[in-house]
């Protein structure tokens, strides 16, 4: 069995127990590291992460430059890692799920297609459409040489459109079409990510903790919750700590943020 396969067989083993685990979202090899030594057991990509650490907004990415991603990710731990691809980086079904493959052969042993063009004026595909894709990016995942974890999203609630009947009505289309995960990011309360969760049982859900919905791993079990990921949430807390420093020095003159800096020693560790 070679180190993908063997990932890829820890990876379904996660999602097959009946119990939560944490997949937090590095967006470079330094931040998977980092994660690694602290004993997360998967780690997946965050688009808007690396995005800006390219210096882009997120969306901007081309699929070169994620695979490039996923490729430092992968060499970065020896943890299974899943990919975050957007749309696929075409709207035909057949083209989105080839992104899949050759997430793949880039390393990944997971990774998610969403329901969202794109596009301003229309910036989610139709029903019909949209689980096309999904049948397409499962036959396609299907035909690997090791188990490939399918994350189908449905955007609706990033995407001004919190309609929670018609993201339910997504994701059981998704299921039905062979997604071995569900995920709507953005749901705003328990009551709906309870109501994700009891319309696609038994299959696994993915829930986005990263900024309005506030609750605890704890909770999250308790709802029937699988797979908890962070998307950019420590992209920006990151970012966030930078900013406040550089701003510090250029309004006060003071470095008084050295004073919760993580001491060099230890940071160098991890890169040595």
């Amino acid at each position: 069995m070679d180190a993908q396969t063997r990932k890829a067989e820890a990876f379904k083993a996660l999602h097959e127990r009946n119990e939560i685990f944490v997949i937090p979202n590095p967006w470079d090899a330094g931040s998977a590291k980092m994660l690694a030594s602290l004993g997360y057991q998967a780690l997946a990509s965050t688009s808007a992460g690396y995005a800006f650490s390219q210096g882009k907004a997120d969306g901007a990415l081309s699929l070169d430059e994620t695979l490039a991603n996923v490729r430092a990710l992968v060499a970065a731990s020896d943890l299974p890692v899943a990919v975050d691809l957007e749309n696929g980086f075409a709207d035909a079904p057949a083209e989105s799920a080839q992104s899949l493959i050759r997430a793949a052969e880039a390393g990944a042993v997971g990774g998610s297609i969403e329901d969202a063009t794109g596009r301003a004026d229309a910036p989610i595909y139709c029903f019909e459409h949209a689980v096309a894709r999904i049948e397409a990016a499962v036959a396609a995942v299907r035909t690997l040489a090791f188990p490939f974890i399918l994350t189908a999203r449905a955007e609706n609630y990033l995407h001004g459109k919190p309609d929670l009947d018609d993201t339910i009505r997504r994701l059981q289309a998704f299921a039905e079409a062979g997604a071995d995960v569900l995920y709507a990011p953005g749901l705003r309360s328990a009551e709906e990510v309870l109501a994700v969760v009891r319309a696609v049982a038994p299959k696994p859900v993915n829930v986005l903790m990263s900024g309005g919905l506030k609750l605890t791993v704890q909770q999250l079990a308790a709802m029937g919750v699988r797979r908890v990921s962070t998307g950019s949430a420590l992209a920006l807390a990151a970012y966030g700590e930078f900013f406040r420093a550089a701003e510090e020095i250029q309004q006060s003159g003071t470095f008084g943020f050295t004073a919760q800096s993580m001491p060099y020693a230890q940071a160098n560790q991890f890169f040595g």
